[in-house]
């Protein structure tokens, strides 16, 4: 039986701080990822929205489609 490994993930605020971009671009840029790629969203008792989180491998999924954007759009921030 195949467990989760996961024992942390990190907010879309964290990611685009720690990435020096902004939670928007990350959002607009992993609207197609799955949880197979590393992206869950975070529900509290009164969230109904929720909140965008990254795995480990979601983050580097992130800085992959940040290179790809910053080399189709190199004027964009």
């Amino acid at each position: 039986m195949q467990r989760n490994k996961v024992h942390h993930v990190s907010t879309v605020e964290r990611v685009a701080s720690d990435l020096g971009v902004s939670e928007a671009l990350i959002q607009d840029l992993t609207l197609g990822l799955e949880p197979e790629d590393g992206v869950i969203w975070v529900y509290g008792a009164n969230d109904d929205d929720g909140i965008l989180a990254f795995t480990d491998e979601g983050i580097e999924e992130v800085k992959l489609l940040l290179e790809e954007y910053h080399r189709l759009s190199p004027s964009k921030p």
